[in-house]
């Protein structure tokens, strides 16, 4: 009775995660998991890559992510290598993980016991890799990700300001606005508009193009950033908002104008 309460209770659960599949639109494999000291080591990474592209997921690898993909992470779900082999039995499953790391699937564990450990590794990966076989794949963008994916409109509106030259020196300046003297319309240059997508905003400037993605952490005034390739923090201090990271080892600290 035991057995069958378990499992109906695993079926539930691997049924759940598998629905999740959809979501994602890549599998991220590193070329070095963390249970092995080299990059790709006993081929694994390259099996890996092919048995999901067999499968039919747009697999990338971790060094080499497609630009929507570094714009968002959350995109993809990245493979992990469970190892728990011992020295007389290769054993080895895959887990998969969302952009918090958190674990969204896991494979059985399948174990080998052929003496040489690329043909160990690739016989219980094969195995493990049976689990897939039940999960029916079409990637579904999110409704957030469809609007996100449209073109951006940005309206300027309040930030828009005629100016005549005559008038310049006379008129009080809008904060908002940066006006030039030649100018017959002008734009609040480096404003950055916060738009909402899953778990934060994405910044887009005039052109309009995303130029920092943002997520949200513990704490309201911190968030979690990337711009192009560069991680880090936007955090607020003293009404004003930082982008923070390292460069080497010597913090850089940006001014952001961002209008929420």
């Amino acid at each position: 009775m035991k057995q069958l309460l378990f499992g109906a209770i695993f079926m539930c659960s691997f049924f759940l995660s598998a629905q999740n599949f959809n979501e994602y639109k890549y599998i991220i494999v590193p070329k070095k998991f963390n249970a092995f000291k080299e990059a790709d080591q006993y081929r694994t990474s390259a099996l890996i890559k092919f048995l999901f592209d067999k499968k039919g997921y747009t697999v990338v690898y971790d060094d080499d992510l497609p630009q929507d993909l570094k714009s968002n992470r959350c995109l993809g779900l990245v493979v992990d290598l469970k190892d728990e082999s011992n020295m007389f039995t290769t054993k080895a499953g895959l887990l998969l993980k969302d952009c918090n790391s958190d674990q969204v699937f896991a494979t059985s564990v399948e174990k080998s016991k052929e003496k040489e450990y690329q043909k160990a590794y690739s016989q219980a990966i094969r195995e493990a890799f049976k689990s897939f076989n039940t999960i029916s794949y079409s990637y579904t963008p999110k409704e957030e990700e469809k609007h996100n994916n449209q073109t951006l409109i940005v309206s300027y509106k309040d930030d828009v300001k005629k100016v005549e030259e005559k008038a310049v020196a006379a008129a009080p300046v809008d904060k908002k606005v940066i006006a030039a003297a030649k100018a017959e319309e002008t734009v609040l240059e480096g404003v950055l508009y916060a738009q909402q997508i899953p778990n934060g905003y994405q910044l887009v400037d005039s052109t309009p193009k995303i130029e920092y993605k943002m997520y949200k952490t513990t704490v309201p005034s911190v968030f979690l950033a990337i711009n192009n390739d560069i991680n880090g923090m936007i955090v607020s201090k003293n009404g004003k908002w930082f982008f923070e990271y390292y460069q080497g080892d010597k913090l850089q600290s940006k001014e952001l104008n961002i209008k929420f």
